[in-house]
């Protein structure tokens, strides 16, 4: 899956997606990531207090690559 996501909810999203296209049920991918079911969800659900540690085991595990791209910012 290829794509820009710029909020929890969307990333969310592409771990659904990106999951359920391997056949992988959630309790399966907390087990293979090292984390738990309940994160998972919350993970899937947008939820924005989700560990970035964990949430970059879990995009790693379904194979999918972070990129972060800067931004000129305004007024600094």
């Amino acid at each position: 899956m290829r794509g820009v996501a710029v909020s929890v909810d969307e990333i969310g999203k592409t771990v659904r997606s990106t999951r359920r296209s391997l056949g992988v049920t959630q309790r399966e991918l907390a087990m293979a990531a090292g984390t738990g079911l309940r994160f998972v969800i919350d993970l899937e659900k947008g939820k924005p207090t989700c560990q970035l540690g964990k949430t970059l085991a879990v995009l790693s595990t379904l194979g999918v690559e972070v990129a972060f791209a800067g931004r000129v910012p305004r007024g600094v």
